[in-house]
């Protein structure tokens, strides 16, 4: 019984001498399992990367579609109105035509 209570006390004296070693591993084990799992891990960051780069796109996309409809807007109001827009919108909202002109409907 002598021998085992010794031998806790050695393991105990142990512990209190190498814990700061115990805690840094733990540490370090802690950290490297985080960096790659979970919401915040390097797998999420790419994730996160390629949305971004998607959504860069759509924007861009959006932003192309919002210039052309600010330009055909802009021919058609004010003083001076492009007389190619206001024919092209005349022909595709009222169907007008010239009377020279075939007209083919396709559907």
């Amino acid at each position: 019984m002598i021998r085992i209570m010794d031998r806790v006390g050695h393991i105990i004296h142990g512990l209190k001498r190498n814990w700061l070693s115990g805690f840094s591993l733990f540490l370090v084990a802690y950290f490297t399992y985080h960096a790659f799992q979970g919401d915040n891990s390097i797998h999420a960051l790419r994730a996160l990367q390629l949305q971004k780069f998607e959504l860069t796109e759509t924007a861009a996309s959006v932003r192309a579609d919002h210039d052309y409809m600010v330009m055909k807007t802009a021919a058609l109001s004010g003083n001076a109105v492009d007389p190619d827009m206001l024919e092209e919108q005349v022909r595709n909202r009222l169907g007008f035509a010239h009377p020279d002109e075939v007209i083919i409907l396709i559907k």
